[in-house]
């Protein structure tokens, strides 16, 4: 379990947290388990490390009282690049928690040899499992796959204790192919020639005068 180290703040106004962002610290809030909200603030270095290696869980040091913590929502700027924000919920390492954690797939389709192509149309998976068991990710082995299979969140496996929250019938990927349009014919025979109105009017008259 990752660990992280955290001081109380009393910056609560819009204008002192800026000034926490400033000197490298993100604001945060631990809170649940019937215990009063604590506001804290991070390192910011040390908590966008944790989180871009896919950290949720850490034991948490704020000012020497340590606690087990699941992040649950973290808020980023407009170009989802610097954390703003952090929620972060007291837990036992044993209670359920519902989590969302990333769907990879592994392997080389066996359907890309004969001109497949590859979708993938979820990148994330909702579970149910004990905090000790929550996986870094779920990982897919796609080397199976032909052209028209696909993959539903019902098809992936889980290991033991981990419960699907994802619709069962979502796809996760499918093995599809590109159909090419055929060309069109050049010159195609009988076809007549758009008859123009005016030129046949003209016509109509020099027969009657004659």
């Amino acid at each position: 379990m990752a660990k992280l180290t955290a001081k109380r703040r009393d910056a609560l106004g819009t204008r002192k947290v800026r000034g926490l962002r400033k000197k490298n610290l993100i604001p945060g809030v631990v809170y649940g388990h019937a215990q009063e909200n604590i506001p804290v603030a991070l390192d910011a270095h040390d908590l966008e490390v944790a989180l871009h290696h896919g950290e949720r869980l850490f034991e948490l040091d704020v000012d020497g009282q340590v606690q087990n913590v699941l992040v649950k929502d973290v808020q980023y700027d407009a170009m989802q690049q610097v954390v703003l924000h952090v929620d972060l919920a007291r837990v036992d390492l044993d209670e359920r928690v519902e989590v969302t954690v990333p769907l990879v797939l592994r392997g080389t389709p066996a359907g890309l040899a004969e001109g497949g192509v590859m979708h993938q149309q979820a990148a994330e998976i909702d579970l149910e499992c004990a905090v000790r068991q929550i996986p870094e990710d779920i990982r897919v082995p796609i080397n199976d796959m032909k052209i028209g299979d696909m993959l539903h969140m019902r098809d992936v496996k889980l290991p033991e204790g981990i419960t699907l929250l994802s619709d069962p019938e979502a796809i996760v990927c499918a093995l599809t192919v590109i159909e090419e349009e055929a060309p069109a014919e050049e010159g195609e025979e009988g076809q007549a020639e758009p008859e123009v109105i005016g030129e046949k009017k003209r016509e109509e008259e020099e027969e009657e005068e004659k």
